[in-house]
């Protein structure tokens, strides 16, 4: 069988019909904005998710850089949770390119950032302080979703200051399936989203930045400064085309078949789930330290990967069916019997 893999929803494959729209896509230079599918995916992004253009980028890491470097000039200030990726684990980016402060704050139980604690983190006008310009929420956050009113509220907490608001958008189809509500209803209470292509839509690169047309002009030049500009990469914009209009609703299957896994694992003993942590397609299942690698080590045996972290965050993806969660909850199960 197919190895199993939970490591991430990054690893999925893309499906037979989506390699066929990108073998037949229609390509061009996108440097000179001649490439038809790449233009055809940003203005179908801009008017669906409720912005008046997009950028397609090359990476996740890339849209939320572009989006840092338009929004703050060299010595402004942006803020953001103390897990967001785009403080933690996109290499200081903003800092290192563009002179950008990150001011980070503690990220609450389920993804939010206080609200209060935000506000008291903005600068006042004086030049013995960076400058902020900018909020930046990721959505969502270890598998939880944002609430809607919650958004509203950090919109106008933006408004009353001043700022400009930006969503790390990495898995923002997931954040609106488990709200039940169309994509649009969360992004257009943004400035700028970056809306990643290649993690539960399953395509194999590529990200959408949207924003306004001022705004997306001034990416697009930071996008050629940071090597960002590519040529005949229609057949990428094809994936994403096909993505979303046959991958987002298909997330709640992936949603499903993390409460499955969490369901299975919680009759297991040896694991600890927080099953009500469960609220996408991701679960974080904790072991004894002591036997952490012993664990991922049998899994893999066993045809089943995850990563060697504790908690460890398991994914679900396209690429597993219920019956590969099955064969999971047996093999970690086996594991605690033996």
């Amino acid at each position: 069988m197919q190895p199993v893999d939970l490591r991430s929803d990054t690893v999925t494959r893309p499906t037979p019909a989506m390699r066929a729209a990108m073998a037949e896509a229609e390509v061009g230079d996108d440097v000179f904005g001649e490439d038809p599918t790449v233009n055809r995916l940003e203005a179908m992004s801009a008017e669906r998710f409720g912005h008046e253009a997009a950028l397609l980028v090359a990476s996740g890491t890339q849209g939320n850089l572009l989006a840092l470097l338009t929004h703050c000039g060299r010595g402004d200030e942006y803020i953001c949770g103390q897990r967001a990726h785009n403080y933690r684990t996109e290499g200081g980016g903003a800092a290192a390119l563009g002179g950008i402060q990150p001011q980070p704050v503690e990220v609450e139980a389920d993804g939010t950032l206080d609200l209060d604690r935000v506000a008291a983190a903005i600068k006042p006008d004086d030049f013995h302080y960076a400058r902020t310009r900018l909020l930046s929420l990721e959505n969502t956050i270890s598998g939880r979703v944002l609430p809607l009113d919650y958004m509203r509220a950090a919109r106008a907490l933006c408004d009353r200051h001043g700022l400009a608001l930006h969503l790390d958008g990495a898995r923002v189809f997931n954040a609106a399936v488990a709200l039940g509500v169309e994509p649009v209803e969360i992004m257009s209470l943004f400035d700028s989203v970056s809306i990643c292509l290649s993690k539960g839509l399953g395509c194999p690169a590529g990200t959408v930045l949207v924003g306004a047309r001022d705004f997306i002009a001034e990416a697009r030049r930071w996008r050629k400064v940071v090597g960002g500009g590519m040529r005949q990469v229609g057949f990428i914009a094809a994936a994403g085309i096909h993505a979303l209009d046959h991958h987002v609703e298909r997330l709640e299957a992936d949603h499903a078949n993390a409460r499955r896994l969490a369901d299975g694992l919680a009759h297991v003993d040896g694991i600890d789930v927080d099953h009500n942590a469960v609220r996408t397609n991701m679960v974080f299942a904790k072991v004894a330290p002591d036997r952490v690698e012993d664990f991922v080590s049998h899994c893999e045996q066993h045809q089943v990967l995850i990563r060697p972290i504790n908690p460890n965050r398991l994914v679900t993806h396209l690429d597993i069916d219920a019956d590969g969660i099955d064969h999971a909850v047996g093999v970690m199960r086996k594991f605690f019997d033996a």
